[in-house]
């Protein structure tokens, strides 16, 4: 096994035991689970918590049964999982309960937090400044769990993109507008950030993929795979060689390599596990392309409509929270 293997698990659908076994499986073949974690190590997982939308209809954040396989795991080793995001519509913890997973985590004692309280970190030698959440820049490790998604800007995304998502708040949609002009650019940001949180391992829910308009309105595409790694890039190309995408056309992908970060090589990534279908998936359905740029009106009115979000769920949490007191005294 070498930093280039990536784990292939066949996973034909959601059922909790058939997921644990998958994902137990996925971290056997990548070393064992002590490869990455230690008992007491605080561990962000990380999903794509991107809108609230319900899994039994949209494919659009990472099934719960993948995120409560994960925590188990790392809560029967010793460690301390907590489930954060800072998702681009609404907030993690609002993300979470669209997927009925608030109890269910609540039982595990496994945390929901939103990724905020930034912290301003460069992304390394003579690049830019990033504010990336405090609780992913402190946290022992990150366990990377993202959605296999057709991507209306970015053709896909598989492993990298994901950890945008510990860039806190609007400032995604800020990095949108100032870089949204050069893809190379924007791909480079997006690893940039990807090495200064070096994630321990990623694993890829395609067990339901989005195909068509991603990141939020594409549909369900049966794939039944989890993919598994610690090199992104090994993953991503693995990942399109499952759809029948090459690199090349993987804009993440391409840059990558431009930059000389990870493998790209499909003949030097070892696969193991399940084998590599021999007939990719030849009907995936791709996103028609839309500019990266965000404009300063569409920010603005990003801004605007989150303040709205969060002021009334302030308001209902203040009027539940004074319905309780009241029914208390009486």
């Amino acid at each position: 096994m070498t930093d280039q293997t990536v784990a292939l698990v066949r996973c034909h659908d959601y059922d909790p035991g058939r997921v644990a076994r998958a994902i137990a499986r996925q971290f056997d073949l990548l070393g064992g689970i002590e490869r990455f974690v230690k008992p007491g190590d605080t561990v962000l997982m990380k999903p794509n918590l991107i809108a609230p939308r319900s899994h039994h209809r949209y494919p659009t954040q990472t099934h719960p049964e993948v995120i409560l396989a994960v925590a188990r795991l790392l809560k029967d080793y010793g460690a301390r999982p907590f489930v954060g995001d800072s998702p681009a519509w609404t907030n993690a913890a609002t993300c979470i309960g669209a997927l009925e997973l608030s109890e269910p985590l609540a039982e595990l004692g496994v945390p929901v937090r939103q990724l905020d309280n930034p912290r301003k970190r460069r992304l390394g030698p003579g690049k830019p400044h990033a504010w990336i959440s405090a609780a992913a820049l402190d946290a022992d490790v990150i366990v990377n769990l993202p959605k296999f998604k057709a991507h209306q800007q970015l053709v896909t995304t598989f492993a990298v993109k994901n950890m945008f998502g510990c860039v806190s708040g609007k400032r995604k949609a800020l990095w949108h507008f100032r870089q949204g002009d050069d893809m190379a650019g924007f791909c480079e940001l997006l690893i940039d950030i990807y090495r200064t949180l070096r994630p321990a391992l990623t694993i890829v829910d395609g067990i339901v993929a989005m195909e068509g308009q991603g990141p939020i309105r594409g549909t369900n595409k049966p794939l039944g795979w989890l993919i598994g790694g610690t090199d992104p890039i090994a993953v991503e190309t693995i990942c399109g060689r499952l759809i029948n995408l090459p690199p090349e056309q993987i804009p993440i992908v391409r840059t990558a390599r431009q930059m000389k970060f990870g493998c790209a090589e499909i003949t030097r990534i070892d696969v193991a596990g399940d084998a590599l279908p021999t007939e990719p998936c030849t009907d995936f359905q791709f996103a028609k392309q839309v500019p990266i740029k965000f404009t300063f009106g569409r920010v603005c009115r990003s801004i605007g409509r989150q303040i709205a979000f969060l002021a009334r769920n302030r308001g209902l949490r203040r009027s539940t929270l004074n319905s309780v007191r009241s029914r208390a005294t009486e």
